[in-house]
């Protein structure tokens, strides 16, 4: 008998953020033979849906709703429940991202499921794998039986090749919210431009050995020439150097980029266990006995405001 997989989708500044194509691929390597059936939720959204059939999905469900136009664990549970009850799939997989992170458990206590989260690679469709310890250590994680639910970090399971000429089962389902006791009534945006951190296949981020918000600014023009986003340290941020909404580790965004330059970071293990899972980490640091050396594949002892601009220079000769 076919299995079913349900992909719980996001959608942000109207496109699917890459993650959601990522689940798509997590779901099939679950079982590569299962029906998956995407579910996306928001205001205008059905407009974009039909997106998830390049990535594979063979279904895809649009739950379209003004009540549905910012994120709100209430509303978006609500939906979701009507969902997975109609549906009644054997797995569901969403991104491990800070809406992921706040969602899934409460469905999951609704379902009376487990839930294994932070999944970074699957082995044998039922074996999932996700760092523990602050990243030192990886646990795998066995569903023998019941509902196989999970979420992936960003950036680790490759999304399926997209093919254009892939088509499949679009749907709109009518879904009646009711006694919400919470409502938006406007959203502020962060001012803090470039790149998603959390999706940035390459990351720029500074420490306090920046010593001042004016001297952070150099790392813009290098995130500038890589098409980075720029990350920070909680020690940056709370020196007011940059945004919170910038700062990766144990209390901030857990990151996992193809490229991550560390620039007068320490390696605070706070910090560390936001991006040690980063495929290269090249660690610029005038102190060579600086922790962050430690887990870089590559490192720079010097001083900072001489290496940067001569780094963005060089890149720019071979980017630009």
């Amino acid at each position: 008998m076919m299995t079913k997989q349900l992909v719980i989708s996001e959608v942000k500044d109207g496109g699917f953020r890459n993650v959601s194509f990522e689940a798509v691929g997590a779901a099939k390597m679950v079982d590569e033979s299962a029906e998956i059936v995407g579910v996306v939720l928001g205001e205008g959204v059905s407009s974009v849906a039909d997106e998830l059939f390049h990535y594979g999905a063979d279904r895809v469900i649009s739950v379209d709703s003004d009540k549905l136009k910012e994120y709100t664990p209430e509303a978006y549970s609500q939906v979701l429940m009507q969902v997975i009850e109609q549906e009644n799939p054997d797995g569901i997989v969403m991104g491990h991202t800070s809406i992921g992170r706040d969602i899934t458990p409460k469905l999951a206590s609704r379902l009376g499921s487990g839930l294994v989260s932070d999944v970074v690679a699957i082995e044998g469709g039922a074996t999932f794998i996700r760092p523990i310890y602050s990243g030192k250590a990886f646990e795998k994680v066995e569903i023998e039986e019941g509902l196989q639910f999970f979420t992936i970090r960003p950036n680790n399971i490759p999304a399926p090749e997209k093919d254009e000429g892939k088509n499949g089962s679009a749907e709109t389902l009518d879904v009646d919210i009711k006694d919400l006791q919470t409502v938006i009534k406007d959203v502020v945006k962060n001012t803090t431009s470039g790149v998603d951190l959390s999706e940035a296949s390459v990351i720029v981020a500074g420490g306090r050995g920046l010593k001042s918000e004016e001297n952070f600014k150099i790392l813009d023009e290098l995130a500038d020439v890589l098409n980075a986003a720029v990350g920070a340290s909680r020690g940056a941020c709370d020196a007011e150097y940059c945004d919170y909404a910038m700062q990766i580790g144990q209390t901030g965004k857990v990151v996992t980029p193809d490229l991550y330059i560390a620039v007068g970071l320490s390696g605070a293990i706070q910090h560390v266990a936001g991006m040690s899972n980063s495929k290269i980490i090249v660690a610029i640091n005038k102190d060579p006995e600086a922790e962050i050396f430690q887990i870089a594949d590559y490192g720079i002892v010097g001083d900072l405001f001489e290496i940067v601009p001569k780094l963005t220079e060089e890149f720019k000769k071979v980017l630009v």
